[in-house]
């Protein structure tokens, strides 16, 4: 592959295609640039560490692997790493020798959010596919196991772009007809933007119907999130989906993690449920964006959700530049590796209480946490209503159960 040295980037909300500026690498360094053009829009992309400005901005060589973190959202990571590796791998190159630029160049038109990139890299002919997830989970499990697939160009072009560590496909679903497929980002008249997830060889086997769970109890604690359903294969597995909220229709908007947005390494994080507070204040101008973080702090903290790091809580910019909380995601049981809240409450992450949650609001001068935190609790301890709804299995029903009366109590 000829070395990439420039991209151009771009931002596409649905109806026009605006170029941002230009990435250039020179030796190891990236640099990054913004055209006059965007300049005068207005529109900050990354507004805390990729200001808007006439300047030549240098990206740090730490935490994203010499990127700037707006543009590192866009690259896979997880499941979507893996299976780009597996391509490039494919095509005789060595990892060692593809460069960040490069891997831009792959997500091109394709990626999350609204961001693109060009020169692009096609890996595929796109065309319209119907889904049939019991194959597709098959060769999922092959790539998992080390094995080689026969259809890796077709997993990736249909989850190479996501992030997270489980296996997962985008596709276009139907809820008139029920039906998926994949392969074009401009959907037919009633298709929807959605993204199904399949399970990792260390998941239990009711994984989604844990997360769908979660979600219905989410939804009770008065948290925001995109619809989420369980889809059935042919064979009857389940398997967890969401309806994207990166898209509408044709349209799009900007994504920005927390993780990149406040410049955090969220594998090695020493981020605060404040930290979260603070953007989504400064961001959305208003104290709702303090209590969304709240309910989500809560809910993580009496539902054992663990694995609470930065890429797992997200920011989301319209067309006129406007920000707010991008509704939750990745809601589940979990554990972390160290055993602890990835993101720490009021500077606890061992064992956070209500305790906790108090300081963090009292740190805001929120005077209504109170009830925020208890229609939480109250929404958590309902949690066996909500699994025998679901189809969670006794034992995982049981085994989640003790775990949220002792963070409850």
């Amino acid at each position: 592959m000829v070395p990439i040295q420039k991209i151009t980037v771009s931002i596409d909300f649905g109806n026009e295609e605006l170029q941002v500026g230009e990435l250039i690498q020179q030796g190891r360094s990236i640099f990054f640039k913004y055209y006059t053009g965007f300049i005068q829009s207005g529109i900050e992309i990354s507004p805390f560490h990729l200001p808007l400005g006439d300047k030549i901005f240098e990206a740090p060589a730490q935490p994203f692997e010499g990127l700037f973190g707006v543009f590192y959202d866009s690259l896979p990571d997880g499941w979507g790493r893996l299976l780009l590796d597996r391509t490039l791998t494919a095509k005789g190159m060595l990892l060692q020798d593809v460069t960040a630029l490069q891997r831009l160049a792959y997500v091109g038109l394709k990626g999350m959010g609204a961001l693109t990139y060009r020169p692009q890299i096609e890996t595929s002919a796109q065309e319209i596919m119907q889904v049939e997830l019991d194959a597709i989970s098959k060769e999922m499990n092959a790539v998992l196991q080390g094995s080689s697939s026969s259809i890796i160009d077709e997993l990736y072009e249909m989850g190479g772009s996501s992030g997270g560590a489980r296996p997962k496909i985008l596709v276009g679903y139907n809820p008139k007809t029920d039906h998926l497929i994949h392969g074009v980002d401009s959907l037919p008249e009633s298709y929807e933007h959605w993204l199904i997830k399949f399970p990792s060889s260390n998941d239990r086997q009711d994984i989604a119907q844990i997360e769908y769970a979660y979600h219905k109890m989410a939804v009770a604690a008065g948290i925001s999130m995109a619809d989420c359903r369980l889809f059935s294969s042919a064979s009857d597995h389940k398997f967890f989906g969401t309806k994207r909220f990166d898209r509408e229709g044709d349209g799009r908007f900007h994504l920005h993690s927390a993780a990149a947005m406040l410049n955090d390494n969220f594998r090695y994080s020493n981020m605060d449920y404040g930290n979260l507070m603070d953007a989504a204040f400064r961001l959305e101008r208003n104290v709702s964006g303090l209590e969304k973080v709240l309910r989500i702090a809560a809910f993580n903290v009496f539902s054992h959700n663990r694995d609470d790091h930065s890429k797992n809580i997200s920011y989301l910019m319209d067309s006129k530049g406007n920000w707010q909380l991008a509704p939750a995601y990745d809601l589940t049981y979990s554990n972390s590796s160290h055993g602890m809240h990835s993101t720490a409450i009021a500077n606890e992450s061992a064992n956070p209480t209500r305790r906790h949650l108090r300081e963090l609001a009292s740190e805001f001068g929120m005077r209504n946490a109170a009830p925020i935190v208890e229609q939480v609790a109250d929404a958590v301890s309902q949690w066996k209503f909500f699994a025998k709804d679901a189809g969670v299995s006794k034992e995982s029903t049981e085994l989640i159960d003790k775990r949220i009366q002792k963070q409850i109590l």
